[in-house]
């Protein structure tokens, strides 16, 4: 998942749709000799893309399932729900759908992030919605998505993208879904943008309008706002809002409904000093004399 805010849709609206990718056809000189080690893991390791493929196979067959009777609820907070006090959506007669985030999730932004790590200019706005525009043909399917994303078709279930790609972009970012191997997607349809309502980055008003119209047996995202927006709340520290995943009753909907995907190389997950990341009774020094008896 990338935020694509107020800067990125006004960028957007200055410039022209590029028909095909910006493809590098030189290499500048490198910000270091290897790439970081989170794209390292994402985009290069075995152990990446087997977990992958993990999550999309369970989250097919959770799905198939599912399926054999029908459930009440979605899996869709409803509008008043907490993390604390969940309450879904109900399912109705709806017809189904799997809703997934696009970038990480069913998409692996290779391209933006090979000019990410050459350059080591970090994430910008500016580069970014030129990578939205033009960068179709540097895109590749995340590890299991593509098969993932038929069997659900298959089986009868759509399948909505939910992205915080900017609703200017719209046919760009379904010219690169589809180059990924998965399939159409229409703006409005079953593609939902940043943009198409007043909340910006914050993805609970699309879903919500998703879940009127389905019953969404499945989730996809590799950041937790791509479950909920309750996860992100201003100003909480990085141990309140882990504690959030594992200490709730919404903690059973992970591989039940909820299904993360791997990410270790942008976003609200990388976050975290010494004091957040390693609690004072879990820290360990080398004993005096190296531990030798």
């Amino acid at each position: 998942m990338r935020f694509a805010g107020v800067a990125v849709m006004a960028l957007a609206s200055l410039s022209a749709c590029a028909p095909t990718a910006n493809l590098a056809t030189s290499a500048p000189a490198p910000a270091s000799a290897d790439p970081p080690a989170g794209m390292q893991y994402l985009y290069g390791s075995g152990e990446a893309a087997a977990i992958s493929a993990q999550a999309w196979q369970a989250l097919a067959a959770y799905v198939a399932d599912r399926m054999k009777v029908r459930p009440t609820d979605s899996v869709v907070l409803a509008d008043g729900a907490s993390l604390t006090a969940p309450r879904f959506v109900a399912c109705g007669a709806k017809p189904y759908a799997a809703v997934f985030d696009v970038d990480e999730t069913v998409v692996l932004n290779i391209g933006f992030e090979y000019h990410d790590a050459r350059t080591g200019k970090g994430w910008n706005a500016a580069d970014w919605d030129a990578w939205e525009k033009t960068g179709e043909g540097a895109v590749a399917a995340v590890p299991g998505a593509a098969e993932g994303v038929a069997k659900l078709r298959a089986m009868g279930v759509a399948v909505i993208f939910n992205t915080n790609r900017a609703a200017a972009n719209a046919d760009a970012t379904a010219r690169a879904i589809k180059a990924a191997g998965l399939g159409d997607a229409v703006h409005g349809e079953t593609l939902y943008l940043a943009g198409d309502d007043a909340m910006g980055s914050r993805k609970d008003g699309r879903r919500a309008t998703i879940a009127a119209k389905y019953c969404v047996l499945a989730l996809g995202g590799d950041q937790l706002g791509d479950f909920s927006d309750l996860f992100n709340v201003a100003g909480q520290g990085v141990a309140a809002r882990r504690a959030l995943t594992t200490e709730t009753p919404v903690s059973t909907l992970w591989g039940r409904g909820w299904f993360v995907l791997p990410n270790p190389v942008y976003g609200t997950a990388l976050k975290g000093g010494y004091d957040d990341v390693f609690p004072m009774d879990k820290r360990w020094e080398l004993p005096a004399g190296g531990g030798k008896n």
